[in-house]
């Protein structure tokens, strides 16, 4: 990871941030490649509350974004991270986890009460992340969505992604 920096994204950025997402997600199996659509409706929408990018010589390598979700019980400053991009040929090199690692700490920066995810559970323990059945994603393995708690109690509530994220 020498001569990695991680900053906010930049307009200028934005085309780049689409292509390392589509290249980031082209093989994956389990993606309907929306990804880069989803990011762009966020931004659009002004949900985009974390987007982040990891630069290394001028070169965008990885992103992360992040955006609120709403919970059923009406529980406040809930947020869910994804898509988590990073290039294929410079995957298993450490920048998904800076990105992760920065992602939560903008969150907790922003009095985040917690943030939800969708994806590898061996991968996301790492940083702290549990299933737990008082956070639910209905249609959804329980196992693969995952919650951090950052700050008071947990909810006990069905979680809902902002609608850019509905196929």
């Amino acid at each position: 990871m020498t001569g990695l920096s991680l900053r906010a994204e930049t307009p200028a950025d934005i085309p780049a941030i689409t292509a390392l997402i589509n290249a980031a997600f082209a093989n994956v199996t389990h993606s309907d490649q929306r990804e880069a659509q989803i990011v762009d409706l966020l931004r659009q929408e002004d949900a985009l509350v974390v987007s982040l990018v990891a630069e290394r010589d001028g070169d965008l390598l990885g992103h992360v974004a992040a955006s609120p979700v709403t919970l059923s019980d009406g529980s406040r400053r809930w947020f869910g991270i994804g898509p988590v991009s990073v290039l294929p040929d410079c995957q298993g090199e450490g920048i998904g986890s800076a990105l992760m690692q920065a992602a939560i700490a903008a969150l907790r920066e922003q009095g985040a009460a917690g943030c939800v995810l969708l994806g590898d559970p061996s991968w996301y323990l790492r940083f702290g992340f549990v299933a737990t059945p008082l956070l639910r994603l209905p249609g959804v393995p329980a196992e693969y969505f995952q919650a951090l708690l950052l700050d008071g109690n947990w909810p006990d509530a069905r979680v809902h992604y902002h609608p850019a994220f509905a196929g």
